[in-house]
């Protein structure tokens, strides 16, 4: 374990009114304790993970490789500055890592491609191809295969995203080795209920506040997947969660 737990401070919020500052789940959590070597963040969109993942990513000192920032309508000053208002505890001391998000790897998948005009070794990293050169789907399990062999904490925001089913299994084997070789930890905000049978992993649902930890037989993941598999006609009604 490299991370032990995050602390939130409502009173250091510059604001309440704004996103994300607004959001119940940040005015009420105090805080979350990792346990396991792989933790899952769980919950419908809007609920927080991501945001909180990439505070997470701030505070830890890990870079996220962003592109060019597109105009947008309305957007709040306050959007990357929850981390301003978080504390990490580390078991032995910072370690290096990696933050992951679908609609980033692309940015990070052609850096690489131009570093490699300068220096092809760059490449034996990622599996020795260049990952632009690969299907979407291809690149992305070339990338966990070969960045996960490295000791670090990785915060990983929906890497199911464009995994088929046989994919997202590879991924979960992967997730699993790397936890087990113990040189790595995972949080995992994700959708999948593939990726969340993970053995030994815990998972923290985003909606209950304060977020909690609960069983994977418990998320509407599992259960919704579990009712359509039963019967298939269930998805032309509102699914019974109750």
């Amino acid at each position: 374990m490299h991370l032990k737990k995050i602390e939130l401070f409502s009173d250091r919020y510059p604001t309440k009114e704004h996103y994300p500052f607004n959001l119940q789940v940040f005015q009420d959590t105090n805080s979350v304790a990792f346990r396991a070597p792989v933790t899952f963040f769980v919950g419908e969109n809007g609920t927080g993970k991501s945001t909180l993942l990439e505070a997470m990513a701030r505070k830890c000192g890990i870079h996220i490789w962003e592109g060019f920032e597109r105009p947008r309508f309305k957007k709040s000053p306050y959007e990357k500055a929850l981390y301003t208002a978080l504390s990490v505890a580390w078991a032995d001391g910072s370690v290096p890592g990696g933050f992951f998000a679908s609609q980033i790897f692309e940015n990070f998948a052609r850096l690489l491609d131009e570093w490699a005009t300068l220096d092809p070794g760059v490449l034996d990293y990622f599996g020795g191809k260049s990952l632009v050169a690969q299907s979407h789907g291809q690149s992305l399990l070339a990338y966990f295969q070969s960045r996960y062999r490295i000791k670090g904490l990785y915060l990983v925001d929906e890497p199911e995203t464009a995994l088929s089913p046989k994919s997202q299994l590879a991924l979960l084997r992967i997730l699993a080795s790397a936890a087990q070789a113990g040189h790595a930890q995972f949080v995992i905000a994700t959708h999948s209920p593939i990726l969340l049978a993970c053995p030994g992993a815990e998972i923290y649902s985003f909606d209950h506040i304060p977020v909690r930890r609960i069983d994977y037989e418990d998320t509407p993941h599992y259960r919704i997947y579990e009712q359509f598999m039963r019967d298939r006609s269930a998805y032309l009604k509102e699914p019974d969660l109750s």
